[in-house]
């Protein structure tokens, strides 16, 4: 089928909207009718070149739409079935998905951004056009594994379901599923983005008892209240790791997340740690970036640094609960999307981006 799409031709360049050749839903694959993809800054990686990704690309990785179609032997999903996109559609078999760590399925990561059996589905001027996270989600429809869909409640709006397919499952699982977050601790959270206000929300929803928002912009801190920070620094101002050991007695926080993507904020977030303090990347620096901490500080406080992926969540079990929170009024989801595009203004919504505006933006489709 013919299909419009934002095409990723060249590392730098603007997407091309343009008709390409969409083919049909092979073995245990669905075809799905795209009614919202977010705006998130991992696609602004790869069109910069901050992350290497395999071009031509359709890019779209947080989105929410309805099943049209199934191919052969699927199971998972239905017509009809409205579905949260994931972006790791995880194989089942794999180490690491026997392990109950679905989110880093093995078969997902060897595969890149072809399907799981090595090709495209995707065409235009005679060459194969490539899948990011095999989501794809800058088009009007889009052929994704049936472990990349999620079914939902029916009626949920598109817009917060496509956040619950990234900014909400990976935000508010690194508070909850990777770092665990205790009642009563204290936390802070660098980088105030759409997913930094998910790890806010997620440290609210473990009833965290300080958890200050870090971050250059003051709109941004003032955004970040709504979502529950209790406490806001402006790195601008002064430096960030002294301003979060005054905020918490000199003892520093006990956990602590990097969530704008860099190597120095990850060292700020490790230092910004106090004793036993547990540190989660959440961000992914620009490729090659390397992070310096200091050993020894490591070992005499006993720190943990760990990385968390789309929040350590398992997506078919977990994105259910997270539209289960929404739908509750415990995650704030309405607040959280402030911007509308339609897909011809792609690359407006990222221009947006880069100026930083405040809250998530989403791509709406017909």
């Amino acid at each position: 089928m013919k299909v419009k799409a934002a095409v990723l031709w060249e590392v730098g360049q603007p997407m091309e909207i343009r008709e390409v050749d969409l083919d049909e839903p092979k073995t245990g694959e669905v075809l799905v009718k795209i009614g919202s993809a977010g705006i998130c800054r991992s696609d602004r990686h790869f069109m910069h070149g901050d992350a290497p990704i395999a071009i031509p690309v359709v890019l779209g990785h947080e989105g929410a739409g309805t099943v049209v179609q199934t191919g052969p032997g699927v199971t998972l999903a239905q017509e009809g079935d409205q579905v949260i996109l994931s972006f790791v559609p995880a194989c089942g078999r794999c180490r690491s998905c026997l392990e109950g760590h679905s989110n880093l399925c093995d078969l997902h990561g060897a595969t890149g951004a072809n399907m799981l059996d090595g090709t495209t589905r995707l065409h235009a001027d005679g060459k194969d056009i490539h899948h990011m996270g095999k989501v794809a989600c800058f088009a009007e429809y889009a052929v994704i594994p049936e472990t990349g869909v999620v079914p939902v409640t029916s009626g949920l709006p598109m817009d917060k379901a496509a956040m619950i397919g990234c900014s909400v499952t990976t935000g508010v699982g690194a508070a909850l599923y990777s770092a665990e977050i205790k009642a009563g601790s204290t936390v802070a959270v660098i980088g105030c983005g759409g997913v930094g206000l998910n790890v806010i929300m997620g440290a609210a929803l473990a009833n965290a008892g300080k958890i200050i928002a870090v971050d250059i912009r003051e709109a941004q801190l003032e955004f970040a209240m709504r979502f529950g920070a209790t406490h806001t620094v402006n790195a601008a101002d002064q430096d960030p790791v002294r301003q979060v050991r005054d905020l918490t007695d000199g003892r520093g926080a006990d956990y602590t997340f990097e969530v704008f993507g860099s190597a120095d904020t990850t060292k700020a977030a490790y230092e910004m740690a106090g004793k036993r303090g547990i540190v989660t990347v959440v961000g992914i620096a620009p490729w090659g970036q390397e992070a310096s901490i200091n050993a020894v500080d490591l070992v005499r406080n006993e720190k943990t640094l760990r990385g968390s992926y789309y929040g350590s969540a398992r997506s078919r079990t977990d994105m259910p609960v997270m539209v289960d929170l929404y739908q509750s009024g415990k995650l704030n989801l309405d607040d959280l999307v402030v911007r509308h595009y339609t897909l011809d203004q792609v690359n407006e919504a990222y221009a947006d981006l880069d100026r930083g505006e405040i809250g998530r933006g989403a791509i709406m489709f017909d």
